[in-house]
Formats: structure tokens, sequence, C-alpha cells
């Protein structure tokens, strides 16, 4: 069974149940409720087993750790924390904003990319049109003179060519490379790890993936400390909800270096190429002085920040990268006809 809850869905679900719980509604009613206005069988039946476990006496966080799939070991964790400190309402609803502030920030990032993607395209779209459609109709023009044709111009037709007759092996090969690259990503959690390195080093991308991710990892740790999970058990659930593999493992470290009994500000200053030195000091600071939740969820505030800031910036910056790289393609091409055209009349002119 299929069954996907999206981060929309999920807000909604912590939403709606910490105003029925802080309304004084019981948790099971509260379910009942929420099954009711659920359309999705698939859905409706998750819920139909989280219904039954409640009412055979298991805690809410117990039957959803049983699909931390669905719902996240973030946000199981956060409701167990709650349960046992009696602040369920008060949980949820710092899951709820949680939540919310995740999926506005991977709009963000996401809205970012579409412009440069969409120029991308109509620039290989345009250069495509003139090789594969237009260009052809002047070969034939230069083969009957019997002219050496420029360098740029052999290059355009021996494309042309391969457009024209070779096209659905390169379909086919590009398939063929993204479907591979999924695989062993999915497969394999070294290809997995390169990949998310290599993003971090991309020019413009990379410092949006930096801050994406450095947002994450102090709002969730400040959110768990805050609600009164342990630092260790806290820096665990960071790096299992962290989805760069770079990032994770950094994380695992920390829970490592931890449980050994040192300081996570320690274990940042050993990762520098991962986390600033400015986060580095916030976090011994916050250490300090016994207020590390609250510097965590600053830094995530502050880092958020960033992130608008530089996705703002991003399509300002990258548009002049793209529209050179257009202007090159279709001016590299133009040279290419009118080039030959050229000496041809020359050469007509001369006789």
């Amino acid at each position: 069974m299929f069954v996907r809850f999206s981060v929309k869905e999920q807000t909604l679900f912590a939403k709606r149940l910490s105003f029925l719980i802080k309304a004084g509604v019981p948790i099971l009613e509260c379910l009942h409720l929420i099954r009711k206005q659920t359309k999705s069988k698939a859905k409706g039946r998750v819920y139909d087993a989280v219904i039954k476990d409640v009412s055979n006496g298991q805690y809410l966080s117990t039957s959803l750790g049983k699909f931390t799939r669905l719902f996240g070991e973030f946000a199981v964790n956060i409701i167990r924390v709650g349960e046992s400190s009696g602040i369920l309402s008060q949980n949820l609803a710092y899951l709820a904003d949680e939540l919310s502030k995740k999926h506005a920030l991977q709009r963000k990032v996401v809205g970012t990319l579409v412009y440069p993607v969409f120029i991308t395209i109509a620039t290989l779209g345009v250069t495509g049109i003139l090789t594969v459609f237009i260009f052809p109709k002047l070969m034939p023009i230069f083969a009957s003179l019997h002219v050496e044709l420029p360098l740029t111009t052999r290059i355009l037709i021996a494309t042309s060519e391969f457009l024209r007759y070779g096209w659905f092996y390169l379909l086919l090969g590009i398939i063929f490379v993204v479907v591979l690259w999924f695989v062993l990503r999915a497969k394999l959690k070294e290809v997995r790890y390169f990949g998310d390195m290599l993003l971090l080093y991309l020019p413009f991308a990379g410092r949006i993936a930096r801050a994406y991710n450095l947002t994450n990892f102090a709002r969730t740790l400040g959110l768990l400390l805050k609600s009164g999970v342990h630092l260790t058990e806290a820096m665990h659930i960071v790096a299992e909800t962290t989805r760069n593999q770079v990032y994770r493992r950094a994380a695992l470290r920390m829970v490592d270096s931890i449980t050994k009994g040192q300081r996570v500000s320690e274990q940042l200053a050993k990762e520098q190429r991962l986390y600033p030195d400015i986060l580095t000091h916030m976090v011994a600071i916050g250490e300090t002085t016994g207020n590390l939740a609250a510097t965590c969820v600053y830094l995530g505030e502050l880092y958020e920040t960033e992130v608008d800031e530089l996705t703002k910036t991003l399509s300002s910056s990258i548009e002049p990268v793209l529209m050179i790289v257009m202007g090159l393609l279709v001016g590299t091409i133009a040279v290419s006809v009118i080039t030959p055209i050229y000496a041809i009349t020359q050469h007509l002119q001369t006789k």
C-alpha cells in the first residue's frame, strides 16, 4: 500500500489535533473527527490503525511510530515528549509551526530554481530548432558550391546530422543515464553522498543548499531541546531527518562525540567546511549559558533569512549568465551560417 502524507497534510493534522486537544476534546474523539474529514481511502486506513491502537490504550506517539515513513521521526518524538510531559497540545502547535516553515522554505528553494530551468530549456529548444530544422535547408547550397567551409560550420553540420538521425539514441542515452543515477543513488550510500557533496560545491545552488541545511539543523535541534528531548537523542533525530548525506554523517559524528562527553560546539569546530564559525561560536555561548535551545532557534531564523535573501538574488544573479550562454549558442549558429555565405559571395565577386 503506497501512501504519502505531504508536508501540508502533516501540518494540518498537527494543527487540527492541537486545536481540538486544547479545546478539551478527548484524543480518541479528535482522531475520529480527523478521520471523518479524510477522503483518501489509503490515508483513512492509516488513521483507522492509529485509532485502533489508541483505543486499545497505546500512546499516540507509539502508534504513529509504526508509520515513521509517513509522519517522520521528528514529529513522532515531538508528540512523544508532549505526551510524557503533559503539553501535547503545545508541542503539536510547535510541530505544525515547524512543518509550515519547512514547507515554505522548500517552496522558496524550488520556486527559485524554476526560472533558471525554464531559461535553460528555452535556450536548448531554440538551439535545437535552428540546428535541426533551419540549418539543414541551407546545407544543399553549401554542398553545391564546393568551397571549404569554416570549422564552426563543419561542427554545426556534424551536430545537425547527429541530431536529425541519432536523436532517438541520444534520448535513450539521456534516459539511461538519469535512471542509472537514481537507481545507484537509491541503492548505494556512497553515490548519494557524492551527489550531495557535489551539490554543496555548485555555483549559486551550493550556497542555498548549505544555508538550507543549516536552517534545518539549527531549527530542528532547537525545537527538540525546547520540547524537552535529551541532547543526544535530539542530535540523533536531527541526523535521521537530514536528507543531505554530508550533513547527516556530520550529525551522526556529533552523536558519537556527545555520547563521549564532548560539547556540540567542539564537534562543530571540527566540521568547519560545513558549519561556519558564527554558528560554532553561538552554539558555544548557548552551551555556556545553558540556553542552547533558544540559541539554536535563533540561528534557525538567521539562516532562514539567509536562504530567503539568496533565493531572491539567485534569479538576478544567474539571469545574465544564462542570457550570455543563450547568446553564445545562437550567435555561434548565426556566424556558422553567415560566414560561408559571405565567403561564397566574395568568391563569386572575384570571378
